[in-house]
């Protein structure tokens, strides 16, 4: 997904402000779902299921500016009945790595008790990890 970095998201100097690499991951962890066939809204409202982060992490290689396009990658590279680890690199217009980075997510319900995936959420969700793993 193509993301043109906004002025809101720079500091002085015009270089991306390093806590807005975590929004952009969440852009293309959103849009990987969504293509997968399990929007976030269908999970919350459907199913129940709520994906916290419980664990992130991100490496800065290059900055990024203000008005510089940024193509976000966001694979599925782990998955249990009770997890999720999305991956993600953040290349600048260039086509060099400006960023990588990874979430962990646990399914929760409302009241933020771990649960199991629903069966029709982890299929989807193992097909998509079939898919990203052979790119």
């Amino acid at each position: 997904m193509k993301i043109k970095v906004r002025y809101a998201e720079t500091d002085k100097m015009g270089v991306a402000y390093y806590a807005n690499y975590f929004v952009w991951f969440e852009v293309g962890r959103t849009e990987r779902l969504e293509r997968a066939g399990i929007p976030y809204r269908v999970m919350e409202e459907e199913f129940g299921v709520i994906l916290p982060v419980i664990e992130a992490f991100a490496k800065y290689r290059k900055s990024v500016r203000f008005d510089e396009e940024i193509e976000v990658i966001a694979r599925i590279v782990d998955l249990s009945h009770i997890k999720l680890t999305f991956e993600y690199r953040i290349y600048n217009e260039n086509g060099d790595l400006s960023c990588e980075g990874y979430t962990l997510h646990v399914p929760v319900n409302s009241k933020g008790k771990v649960i199991r995936f629903p069966e029709y959420i982890y299929e989807k969700l193992r097909l998509a990890h079939y898919e990203d793993s052979k790119t």
